[in-house]
C-alpha cells in the first residue's frame, strides 16, 4: 500500500481522534485505530496513533483545566495502571481480534441497555465498580487504546455536567497514555517508520481538536449525552465489525 493510500485513511482517523478528543470526551475516538488499521497492521496503527492521542490530549488541555472530577479519578487512575501493567506483562501473547470484538460487544450492550432503561436518574459514584472498569480501560486502551467504553460506562450513568465529563475524560486518558509511552518504548514500538508517520500526522490533530471544542460550546447537555453515546454505539459496531 502506497503512502497516499495509507493517508487516505490515516488522516480522517486523526481528524476524529482530535474532535472526540477536543468535544466529546473520547466517544468517537475509538474509530481511530480500526480506521487506520484498514490501511496497515493493527500494531503499526496502535503504535502511530499513541503519539497523536498524547498530542491531542495536550492540546486540548488548557481548555478543560482543572473542571475534571477529582473524586473519580482518584479511583480511575489506579485501575488504569493496574490495567496497563497487565497489558506490558501479557504483550503478544493475547488475540487482539477477541479483545476488540469483546469491548464492542460490551459497548453496544452498555449503549442498548441505557435504551431500554429510558432516563434514569442519576447514580453516585460507585468506586469498586469505577476501579474495575478502569482497569480493564487501562488494558484495552494499551492493547488497542480502545479504552473509551469502559470510562464511558463508569461515568454516564453519573451523568455529570459535560464540561466535567469530558474534562475528566481527558485528564484520565492525557496520564493514561502518558503512562504507556514507556512500555511502547521498551517493546520496540516507536520505530522510526512509525515515528516519522506520527510527526506527518501531527498537524491535523489541532484542527480536530478545535473543531470539537466549537461543536461543544454549542450543544445542550441533553444532546451531548445523546451524541456521546451514539459514539459509543458507532465504536462498538466498528470494533465488531473489524474483528469478527
Amino acid at each position: 500500500m502506497t503512502l497516499a493510500d495509507l493517508l487516505l485513511f490515516a488522516i480522517p482517523a486523526v481528524f476524529l481522534t482530535g474532535l472526540s478528543k477536543g468535544g466529546f470526551g473520547g466517544a468517537l475516538g475509538g474509530i481511530a485505530v480500526p480506521l487506520l488499521a484498514l490501511a496497515t497492521s493493527p500494531m503499526q496503527a496502535v503504535a502511530v496513533m499513541l503519539p497523536i492521542l498524547c498530542l491531542a490530549d495536550v492540546v486540548g488541555l488548557k481548555a478543560y483545566w482543572g473542571k475534571w472530577d477529582v473524586a473519580n479519578l482518584k479511583v480511575m487512575l489506579p485501575g488504569a495502571v493496574i490495567g496497563i501493567v497487565i497489558g506490558s506483562l501479557t504483550f503478544g501473547l493475547l488475540n487482539e481480534n477477541l479483545i476488540g470484538l469483546l469491548i464492542g460487544l460490551i459497548a453496544i450492550s452498555f449503549v442498548l441497555l441505557g435504551l431500554l432503561q429510558g432516563n434514569p436518574a442519576p447514580r453516585p459514584l460507585q468506586p469498586r465498580r469505577g476501579l474495575a472498569l478502569s482497569s480493564v480501560a487501562g488494558f484495552t486502551s494499551f492493547v488497542a487504546h480502545a479504552g473509551g467504553p469502559p470510562v464511558m460506562m463508569h461515568l454516564l450513568p453519573q451523568q455529570l455536567e459535560k464540561l466535567r465529563y469530558v474534562a475528566t475524560i481527558n485528564m484520565f486518558f492525557l496520564l493514561t497514555n502518558a503512562m504507556k509511552l514507556i512500555p511502547y518504548t521498551w517493546l520496540g514500538q516507536f520505530s522510526r517508520e512509525n515515528l516519522l508517520l506520527s510527526l506527518m500526522l501531527a498537524p491535523i490533530v489541532p484542527l480536530g481538536v478545535w473543531s470539537g471544542l466549537w461543536l461543544q460550546s454549542r450543544i445542550n447537555h441533553t444532546w451531548f449525552y445523546r451524541i456521546a453515546r451514539l459514539g459509543m454505539l458507532l465504536a462498538g459496531l466498528q470494533l465488531i465489525w473489524k474483528n469478527i
